[in-house]
């Protein structure tokens, strides 16, 4: 049962800590003319982000995670639940759009379980200690995770990690690299990225990611995208394609036009592995990420 283990407590760690550190971030659309010499032409929208020095934009993060694997006729099932807190200081941001933000955990109540053993519970606000599986998270509430320099476009300039991670497993860096054209309705774009999978030899194998991001539309000030990653590497190992359907992104963004930042965002995973460690072994993974802009909201855990 290493290998069960391993898979497990590798999962649910990396889901925890990133369910509270990972996150998209907004862009503006600006609409060119629709008509020209009075026929009408094909309306395109330039995404690009769009932040003013000294706001703070608050996000809650919802994750809910199910895995249940079975190897030689031993199944486990395991779940994570975690809302967070967090928000981007917008330290500053100049005429040409490059932006600097310290990214900051609130709060964040989470809640695990693995296999037959109790369910472990745990709030910021209100527990004043955290057992120790969250004892890493515990450590960075009310800290910034990270410093990031951005241009307009999302690309990194520079970035200082405090405790952070940049690690995505699918959900989403800190900024989303915006494509360099405007965009009509249906036009697609791709980032190409990579993640890395460990083979039975041992040995470290690097898969190619291509997301493919669809403007959708946009409708009463808001625009609407889809996301889809595609794997580029050929994946012919089961238990490779284990550990990357959970670095997959599927799902939905949506931005407020008029003021420059996201909305909502909803991942979903739903992906069965058979034969990832065995001819009977089998990995269902059951998930979904929902990020939200919260108003006005700043709840911060006070640390005895």
């Amino acid at each position: 049962m290493e290998t069960l283990t391993v898979y497990r407590n590798v999962f649910l760690a990396a889901v925890t800590f990133l369910a509270v550190a990972s996150g998209i971030n907004a862009t503006v659309l600006h609409a060119d003319d629709p008509t020209q010499d009075g026929k009408s032409v094909l309306q395109r929208y330039t995404l690009r982000y769009s932040l003013k020095a000294g706001e703070k934009l608050h996000y809650e993060v919802t994750h809910a995670a199910k895995t249940k694997t079975r190897i030689r006729g031993a199944e486990e099932i395991s779940t994570v639940h975690t809302v967070s807190q967090r928000h981007w200081d917008v330290l500053e941001a100049n005429a040409d759009g490059e932006t600097t933000i310290d990214h900051v955990v609130d709060s964040v109540e989470m809640t695990q379980q693995q296999g037959d053993q109790e369910e472990v519970r745990w709030d910021s606000i209100s527990d004043e200690e955290s057992p120790a599986i969250f004892g890493r998270v515990a450590e960075q509430i009310g800290k910034k995770l990270s410093t990031l320099t951005f241009d307009s476009r999302g690309v990194e300039i520079k970035r200082e990690n405090h405790g952070g991670t940049n690690a995505s497993l699918g959900m989403g860096t800190l900024t989303l690299q915006l494509p360099e054209e405007a965009l009509a309705i249906g036009d697609s774009w791709s980032v190409p990225h990579e993640v890395k999978a460990r083979l039975d030899n041992g040995e470290v194998k690097v898969i190619k990611i291509r997301e493919r991001y669809t403007l959708d539309k946009v409708q009463t000030g808001v625009a609407t995208l889809s996301l889809r990653s595609e794997p580029l590497t050929p994946i012919n190992e089961e238990s490779v394609r284990a550990q990357v359907v959970q670095q997959l992104s599927n799902g939905t963004i949506r931005f407020d036009i008029d003021n420059g930042r996201m909305l909502s965002k909803q991942l979903d995973w739903d992906e069965t592995v058979v034969g990832f460690q065995g001819a009977n072994s089998l990995m269902e993974y059951r998930s979904r990420m929902t990020e939200k802009l919260v108003d006005g909201v700043e709840r911060t855990a006070q640390k005895p």
